[in-house]
């Protein structure tokens, strides 16, 4: 069997250097982004709304990535291995096709769902990209340094736009907040968050002292930039995933028990004057930072169309919403998306989409983490990571719409997470091979470490 991070044969130099350089651009194009260092002082002055992924540069360059991708893809001797389960996936994102083109507004929702499908893709062939596991590490760290590096210059050098400011109309509370080269402090915390867990990943994989510089560097970064979920989340993923790893009885209490009840929780205290006065008895602000307003909002809605939803992330921001009556009750009609991903799939994609989403965030990694189990031994660092990431992105989603967020880095790097547990369960690592000239022969013979 061969790697998650190799063909059964050793590429040729042109299709590795395109394979490489396909590796680079999807990683920076996610965690860079096209549109960095975004002045927010002068956008919300002038009113324009950021929308995510909708400038002409943004659309071009991801189509471009995507063309070099298919040709990586194409040429790659492993393709049959792209985005597995492969059934699930297209059964998905059929159905978000489905739930779209009958919304009220289908030509938005199909657009989405198309640069969602091309994610996936992306996605899935991230891992099958790099020639061996010390290859896929080194190219991650270069990657991982220079989002750190933007970030800190962003700081340093231009603080107006990577500093949150006074001035900003939306938000000003958020003053001081490091933001980097991202749109929002949450955003940069999240990003951060799974930095941390790049660097311990390069610290095990060899590269100690870097990746123990990451990982401080992130941490000092995530303190700064106020995001109080993705700085709490950090030791408690730590521990969950060391839990989960050491105590196999612990994962299906961890990975959908925790889901459950922390789910419960919350939104039981949007709906239930017996749950808020749980949650307040505890020290909690019973609405979560205003959550509870849209998850309202949220449920009334889902009542009405429970089963087709809305269309793929087709209901926050739309004129039906913002024109509504309850435009003049609350200002939840305003929001983005609706701050909890479970609920906001449900929302927009109806019954058959969140059950199809579950099966694939939750069911698939558990069964491939049990495969793992019996499979032949991968690097445990590599796995890890990936638990950690998929965890992280689990827990988070109870109060961030982070499921199918095309562009966002969080949620690519989690469906990397997802692809790599099963590619991990199903084949074995390949090492890097040593290069040795034999004079007797006048080749290059290879040997595995």
């Amino acid at each position: 069997m061969q790697a998650t991070t190799i063909s059964p044969a050793q590429p040729n130099g042109q299709h590795m250097k395109v394979r490489v350089a396909t590796f680079m651009a999807v990683f920076l194009f996610y965690f860079i982004t096209t549109n960095p260092f975004i002045d927010l002082v002068k956008l919300q002055s002038a009113g324009t709304e950021i929308v995510s992924g909708s400038n002409f540069l943004n659309q071009m360059t991801f189509l471009l990535i995507t063309s070099l991708t298919i040709y990586a893809a194409v040429n790659h001797p492993m393709r049959s291995q792209i985005a597995q389960p492969r059934v699930l996936i297209i059964a998905l994102l059929g159905w978000f096709f489905i739930s779209s083109a009958l919304s009220n507004y289908p030509i938005d929702a199909i657009k989405r769902t198309i640069l969602a499908t091309l994610t996936f893709f992306n996605a899935g062939m991230f891992l099958l990209l790099p020639r061996s596991e010390e290859q896929f590490a080194r190219l991650m760290l270069y990657g991982t340094a220079i989002t750190l590096s933007v970030a800190y210059l962003g700081v340093i050098f231009l603080p107006r736009l990577s500093i949150h400011q006074a001035a900003e109309i939306v938000e000003p509370m958020n003053a001081g907040y490091w933001r980097g080269h991202y749109a929002h402090k949450n955003l940069t915390a999240a990003v951060m968050l799974q930095i941390t867990f790049f660097g311990l990943y390069f610290r095990s994989a060899g590269w100690k002292k870097s990746g123990i510089a990451i990982a401080v560097l992130a941490v000092f970064f995530l303190m700064h930039t106020g995001g109080k979920s993705s700085t709490a989340m950090l030791p408690m993923i730590l521990i969950l995933q060391w839990m989960f790893e050491k105590f196999r009885w612990t994962r299906w209490f961890i990975a959908v028990g925790g889901i459950v009840a922390f789910n419960t929780l919350i939104l039981g205290a949007t709906l239930s004057s017996d749950f808020r006065s749980l949650v307040v008895s505890v020290g909690i602000d019973p609405t979560f930072t205003n959550r509870s307003d849209i998850w309202k909002i949220a449920f009334d809605a889902i009542a009405q169309s429970p089963i087709l939803g809305y269309g793929f992330q087709g209901f926050w921001q739309t004129p039906d919403l913002m024109q509504s009556p309850a435009g003049l009750e609350t200002w939840a009609v305003r929001a983005f998306n609706g701050h909890n991903a479970y609920v906001d799939t449900l929302l927009t994609t109806g019954i058959p989409g969140l059950l199809l989403a579950l099966t694939l965030v939750i069911l698939v990694p558990m069964r491939a983490i049990a495969r793992l189990d019996r499979a032949p031994p991968n690097d445990p660092a590599l796995t890890r990571l990936f638990q950690r990431t998929w965890l992280c992105v689990l827990y988070s989603a109870c109060l961030e719409a982070i499921f199918f967020q095309n562009g966002s880095p969080v949620f690519f790097i989690f469906l990397i997470s997802i692809f790599g547990l099963v590619l991990q369960s199903r084949m074995s690592l390949v090492k890097e091979p040593i290069v040795t000239r034999k004079e007797s022969h006048g080749a290059l013979i290879q040997s595995q470490r």
